[in-house]
């Protein structure tokens, strides 16, 4: 990193009241391998990969990582330019060329780690930033994220705080973010990133905004509240063929006469999205549909019981629980799902398996609520525990909700009955999922 983002990220860490931080000799051998891979130089039949050791170290024959590709090679060998010998280990501050035992097309901007010790892979991440752009910083703003080696575009989620130098909380409502102002801001990007949260590792949990080339903000980065990824999306399963059904979804659907789906209900615990699924599973199967509720409670009790609530066992939760609505849906099921479900990443992952199975059968319904009306409501006090500090990660208090971009429907429960809600949401499953014609004779 250059010497203008060197500064700018001292007088980040002095205005935060970090210390000892940014020093290069803070013992950063000790620390995971990252590598930010800078080019791939081709010598003959050999693959070179090139790049400085910002932490870590490593050794010839080490099992080695590329994030956020996944692809995994053992080190062959390593090499460095005016090395005296051939090298058989590199440490934090060289820059050296790996070569691995297996040909992989790496590109630059990877960041290489031991298999064991990975960064985090996400789309979404916390930061402290200090913004540095002549216009004011908002909700929506789109930057160029310089990681690394990496770079990506990113857009400001929200605003969560505003910072007074020396990390105290500043005072006063504001929705923009003023030059050389500090917050703490919620980006997201549209492509998976790999990074560590800056309290895990001083030397890569920073980077650069950029507007084109002028430099906009730098920042810290956390996780707090956001679940790493990467088992998420990283697929184990081998020798795995899929299994064509004898019957059809067609065949299905005649029978049934309706076409299978997946209506996922999200909001706030409290929001009244049980309530809801409940009565509608009630009310549209007595009007002859093949419906089904998934609650998180019910779930809870078996198929995720071994999961707890940090974020990386809520993702897990939403994962299991897309799948399974997808498999319902195949069978011509209308599945009605109530889940907290609070990352948008995690139900656009549901989105996608419900519709391999069944194209634009899956329909997001936010069940939206303020904050204050279902910490009113609190039917089971989780709420009082969760402000008295007995629940950590509790979404709405010490946790994120990411509402809906674009939901198929919208209802409002902070100022609707329980009638009017439950009229809404069956109103608009019947209109996508309408029953066709009488129930075919059985045999």
């Amino acid at each position: 990193m250059d010497s203008q983002a060197e500064n700018l990220f001292q007088r980040l860490l002095d205005a935060l009241g970090i210390r000892g931080a940014g020093d290069v000799s803070d013992g950063r051998d000790a620390l995971p391998l990252r590598m930010p891979v800078q080019d791939v130089d081709h010598a003959g039949d050999r693959r070179i990969v090139k790049g400085r050791i910002e932490t870590g170290r490593v050794s010839v024959g080490d099992r080695v990582l590329f994030s956020p590709s996944n692809v995994t090679a053992r080190v062959a060998g390593i090499e460095a330019k005016n090395a005296p010998t051939v090298l058989t280990e590199a440490a934090a501050g060289q820059s050296i060329g790996i070569t691995l035992e297996e040909q992989l097309v790496i590109e630059p901007g990877e960041t290489l780690s031991h298999e064991n010790r990975p960064p985090v892979e996400t789309d979404v991440f916390r930061a402290r930033l200090l913004w540095l752009g002549h216009t004011p910083l908002g909700p929506g703003r789109r930057c160029t994220l310089r990681l690394g080696t990496a770079a990506a575009d990113v857009e400001v989620q929200s605003i969560e705080r505003f910072i007074e130098p020396h990390g105290s909380d500043a005072s006063g409502a504001a929705h923009e973010l003023t030059r050389d102002g500090l917050a703490e801001v919620v980006l997201r990007s549209r492509s998976m990133l790999a990074l560590d949260a800056f309290t895990d590792n001083p030397r890569t949990g920073r980077f650069v905004l950029a507007d084109e080339t002028e430099i906009v903000g730098v920042g810290l980065i956390g996780m707090e509240g956001y679940p790493d990824q990467r088992s998420l999306i990283t697929g184990r399963s081998s020798n795995v063929t899929v299994v064509d059904h004898g019957v059809s979804r067609a065949a299905r659907a005649r029978r049934n006469r309706h076409a299978g789906g997946v209506i996922w209900l999200t909001g706030l615990s409290g929001a009244g999205k049980s309530t809801l699924v409940i009565a509608a599973e009630d009310h549209l199967f007595r009007k002859g549909y093949q419906v089904y509720a998934l609650d998180g409670d019910n779930v809870r009790h078996g198929l995720n019981a071994t999961l707890g609530f940090s974020p990386e066992d809520r993702a897990e939760n939403i994962r299991r629980v897309g799948e399974v609505a997808a498999l319902f849906a195949d069978a011509g099921f209308i599945v009605l799902t109530a889940f907290i479900s609070p990352y948008r990443a995690d139900r656009a992952r549901a989105r996608a398996a419900a519709e391999r199975v069944t194209p634009r059968g899956f329909h997001e319904v936010y069940i939206r609520a303020p904050l204050e009306v279902c910490e009113a409501r609190d039917p089971r006090g989780l709420y009082e525990r969760a402000r008295a500090g007995e629940i950590p990660d509790f979404t709405g208090i010490s946790a994120p909700y990411e509402p809906p971009e674009r939901p198929e429907l919208t209802v409002d429960t902070g100022d609707r009955s329980v009638e009017q809600s439950l009229r809404a949401l069956i109103d608009h499953i019947e209109r996508y999922f309408a029953l066709t014609g009488e129930a075919p004779p059985e045999g």
